[in-house]
Parts: structure tokens; sequence; C-alpha cells
């Protein structure tokens, strides 16, 4: 959540950043009152509290003294002050609970580079990247055969199975058969190879309790986005963000330790609750799909290093597979709640005729971190909350969407690229089945 500190000390230049992104003067001018009569309640309380054991000790010191007239006269003026106690703390509790509750509804600040924009329409283009391009040469053009689009490449050879996947759990839930499993396996082999030596791989359950998922902003305002196991409190990950976000929860590191690179391969849900209708078919946008995700805690001064390094390493990852793809600047209006600046990373999927969006690589300053509590120690002695930066690298189902529609070839079989052939048997090839 924002700093409330800052929101006192600097109200004008928080009301003007947040107006960026939509959130009007007048919440957070609420905010603002709210924090006053929360401040000036928690005074009254602790005012009450501290004469309650004064009177206390005074009614100790009459007890021994045997002055049990003025000792009942003390006990009585201190349970009344008690019962005045009970009440002020009372609505200092549902003060401050309100007030926690409209915080966690407001959007990080963005960062000043962050372009102005309503919406994903608005979005600033950075460069595109193709096969050759070193060269001078001109971005790619697609043949016929590339232009098939990926459901019907998957049927055909056997390799995806949609109509399955409903009948087991709804639609919107991919079944991948025989090579296109494999393909799956090898993409996510393949990037985890390549970021093992900077990053320690973490295997985190697949679900999380609510306090895990508020750490990283995806509640409450993103509830309806998610897969809630009520009966247990839990909720399906959307994304391996979530539980490394909670990693040292609550705990104070040492600034010695900074930057901590964490990166996991996980299975993602999200309900999509506002997708009906829209690019629901094939892979373009499922309910449970694979995930590589790169993570650091750092310090303010690492924060831009931390993500330009996720950033390289996605780019590189689609340089490698040989996708065509682009950079984008997420404008304020398609900025995610916990976020200051996002950089999204889309690959061309010809058979679709498609950008379709595989990365984000984000820097949330200390936003998850002050939910999350998570601290570190500086040289001094003092205590600083972590900054947070995560990113794709990659998303699978769009990948291996993208991939199947480029390097299919003109007799329907596809040729992969052979950076994968270590994890695909050393068949890059995937042909349909024989009878």
């Amino acid at each position: 959540m924002i700093d409330l500190v800052q929101l006192r000390r600097e109200p004008d230049f928080v009301k003007a950043s947040l107006a960026r992104r939509g959130v009007s003067n007048s919440t957070m001018d609420e905010i603002l009152e709210l924090d006053v009569e929360h401040r000036r309640l928690l005074q009254d309380a602790e005012s009450l509290r501290s004469e309650v054991k004064e009177l206390s000790r005074q009614v100790g010191e009459a007890r021994r003294a045997n002055d049990h007239t003025k000792a009942d006269e003390l006990a009585q003026r201190s349970r009344e002050l008690g019962d005045r106690e009970r009440v002020a703390t009372q609505a200092t509790e549902a003060v401050g609970s309100l007030l926690r509750e409209q915080l966690l509804m407001i959007p990080n600040l963005p960062a000043p580079d962050v372009p102005e924009g309503r919406d994903e329409n608005d979005n600033v283009e950075l460069r595109r990247w193709w096969m050759g391009m070193e060269d001078g040469d001109p971005q790619p053009t697609y043949e016929s055969h590339q232009r098939v689009p990926h459901w019907d490449i998957g049927t055909e050879l056997g390799i995806l199975d949609m109509e399955s996947g409903a009948k087991l759990a709804g639609s919107m839930f991919p079944l991948y058969r025989g090579a296109g499993v494999r393909l799956l396996r090898a993409l996510g082999f393949f990037a985890l190879d390549r970021h093992l030596s900077a990053y320690e791989e973490i295997r985190p359950p697949s679900f999380a309790l609510t306090e895990t998922m508020m750490s990283t902003g995806h509640l409450p305002k993103s509830a309806d986005d998610m897969y809630a196991i009520e009966r247990d409190g839990l909720w399906a990950i959307p994304t391996a963000e979530v539980p490394l976000t909670s990693m040292h929860r609550g705990e104070i590191l040492e600034e010695s330790r900074l930057p901590i690179r964490m990166t996991a391969q996980t299975a993602c849900f999200r309900r999509e609750a506002g997708a009906a209708g829209r690019d629901t078919r094939g892979l373009l946008r499922v309910h449970e799909f694979d995930k590589v995700e790169l993570f650091a805690y750092c310090t303010p001064e690492q924060a831009d290093e931390a993500h330009a390094d996720i950033l390289a390493r996605a780019e590189g990852l689609l340089q490698e597979l040989g996708l065509t793809y682009r950079v984008l600047m997420l404008c304020t209006g398609d900025l995610g709640t916990s976020s200051a600046r996002t950089i999204d990373l889309e690959v061309f999927s010809p058979g679709v005729d498609r950008w379709l969006e595989v990365s984000s690589v984000s820097w949330f300053r200390d936003f998850q971190a002050r939910r999350a509590n998570v601290r570190y120690r500086t040289a001094d002695g003092t205590t600083a909350l972590v900054h947070t930066v995560n990113g794709s690298a990659l998303a699978w189902a769009r990948i291996w969407a993208a991939l199947v529609e480029t390097y299919r070839q003109a007799d329907g079989t596809v040729a992969l690229p052979s950076v994968l052939a270590p994890y695909m048997g050393t068949q890059t090839t995937i042909r349909a089945k024989t009878s």
C-alpha cells in the first residue's frame, strides 16, 4: 500500500500522482480525514489507558496504607475510566479498520516516466525485435502455411485438445497431448536453465493464504479474478509472484544479502472474470497456464538494475526462440494496482495475426513490502522497507501458440528452434501421429 506518512507529509504530491491513475482528490481527502480521526481516537484511548494505569497504582498504595475508603473511591474511578477506555479502543479499531480498507484499494504511485493514458491503447511502444534485424533485414512476413491458428494446428497434429479440456474442467482449460506436452515442459526447463546461475529456484505451493494474496495487492481489489477455496481459506495462485513476495514476510533482512533473487515455475490460475466473449479461442486467454517467474527483493538503489536484468532475461529467451516481439511501456491507465512501472513484452503470433502479451516486468517500490512487512537492516542499524521487482520469463501458453504458428512448415509439420533440442529428446520436428 502507499506510504501513509508520505501522504501526510506531501498530500499535494501524492494526490497529483494518484490523479494520473484516476484516483480522485476527494477519495484521498477522505483518507486523510480518517487518518486524522484515527490518530485522535488513538491518542484519547492511550490517554485513558494511562489514567487507568495510574489509578491502579494509586489504589495499590491506598490499600497498602489501609486507606480502604480512598482505595474504593479510586477503584470506582478506575472502573469508570476503564469502561471509557474500552469504548475509545473499539472506536479506534473501527476507524483504523476502515482506514486500512480504503488504503488497500488505493493503487501505487506511478513512476514519473510512466506515460499518461486511459487504457492499453495508450501504451507506448519502445522497440521491436525480429530475427535478422541486426543485419538490417525488414520485419519478417509470413507464408500462408504460417497463417493457420494454433488451435487448428494443435488439432491437426494431435498436440492440443481444447474439447477434452472443456469436458474435464470447462471452457478455457487447455489439455495438451503428446509432443505438445513435451514442448510445454521443454520451455520451462529451457528457461530455468538460463536463470539458475543468478536466481535460486523455488517450488512454492500452488495455493496461498489470504494474507499472502494481500501482500502482492491481488486482494482485495482483484478478488473476482481469483479462484477461492473458501472451505480452507485458500486461493489458487494467479502467479508465482504471490508466494515469492511473501517468502520473507514479517522479516528483517541484512542489507548485505540484497538483492535476493528467486525464480519459480508454477501453474497459474485466473478466472478472467471480465473476459467473457473476448479472445477465448485456443490459448489466447485461459484459466490455467504454466509460467516461469523471476523475482527480487532489493534496496531502492538496486531496483533499476534488478528490473533491467529481468527484462533482459525475458527478451533473451524470446530472441533465442526466434520470435518477433515488441516492448511496451504501460500507461497510467493500464498499470497494475501494485506497480509503479511495468514493461510488457508481446510476441507476434502469425496464425491469429495478433500481438500476445507474454511477460510483464514490474517495479513496485515498497508498495508490496509495506503490506508484507519485509524490511532490511542498513549498515547504521536502521531498518527500511525493501523494494520488490518481478517479471515473467516467460508465460508459456501464448509462447506455445506463437511457436507452433511461426514454425509451421508447408507440409503441416512444426520445426521448432534448435535451442529446444536438448529438452525435446533432440527431436524438434512435430508431426501428426500415424495410425
